[in-house]
């Protein structure tokens, strides 16, 4: 059994990712865990709901047995239990420091519940990570959007997954349920890049091309137990 652990859905790559993960034979449930449940149903699909900050003590299979009808996830549950199930974990989690008020509750976001996911899904038996970084993402660094991504990817790399996957897009294009003006400014301006075959790493990138990277990425072997995923390389994975 393959189950996909899921925070960050209802953003704009975890829609896409949700979608891909939904059409995939090789994943029995997606467990997706929120603020608050979306309005979508579907027979793989689990939705549980509450403060991410408190996600380590949240008492996970009463949630899910809550959703279950006929206990319909009760093997779910008993294979997370009996860790029989290779368990594969995403994270679109992310914000803007406009949206989140000030520089700290972007790091608590960001960086804090990103970090609080990844310790839940490590003590659920999750074997691979899969982040979505940023490109420029650099713990030194003096801006610091790309900064507290670059101290994200460094504290996931402490939790030793058997496989970790930092996705590095460069501008997203897609559609999403909040305005940023600067991000809108961008993309007009840089979307005829995309039909460009030169600086494929800069060039935007849409939502649904990382979705598809980072499930292929999930599904493929790998010798190397922490790869770093470029815009460019999630563009050719995609096709």
């Amino acid at each position: 059994m393959k189950i996909a652990l899921m925070s960050g859905t209802s953003g704009l790559v975890g829609m896409q990712l949700l979608h891909q993960l939904m059409k995939s034979s090789q994943y029995d449930f997606i467990l997706s865990v929120g603020r608050r449940k979306m309005a979508l149903k579907h027979e793989k699909l689990v939705q549980i709901e509450g403060d991410l900050f408190s996600l380590s003590s949240w008492d996970w299979d009463e949630k899910v047995r809550a959703e279950s009808l006929g206990g319909a996830y009760n093997g779910l549950i008993d294979a997370i239990k009996a860790k029989s199930a290779e368990i594969h974990a995403f994270s679109s989690l992310g914000t803007t420091i406009k949206v989140a008020g000030s520089k700290e509750k972007f790091y608590a976001i960001d960086h804090d519940l990103v970090i609080g996911f990844a310790a839940w899904a490590k003590k659920l038996g999750a074997s691979r990570f899969l982040y979505v970084s940023a490109m420029g993402a650099d713990a030194t660094s003096s801006i610091f959007y790309n900064k507290v991504k670059g101290e994200t990817e460094e504290d996931l790399r402490a939790f030793q997954f058997a496989f970790l996957g930092l996705f590095r897009p460069s501008l997203l294009l897609g559609n999403r349920s909040e305005f940023r003006l600067g991000e809108q400014v961008a993309s007009v301006l840089m979307k005829p890049l995309v039909w460009l075959k030169l600086a494929k790493n800069i060039r935007p990138i849409y939502d649904y091309q990382v979705a598809k990277a980072m499930v292929k990425t999930a599904l493929s072997t790998s010798s190397n137990p922490v790869e770093i995923i470029t815009s460019g390389q999630m563009q050719d994975l995609s096709q």
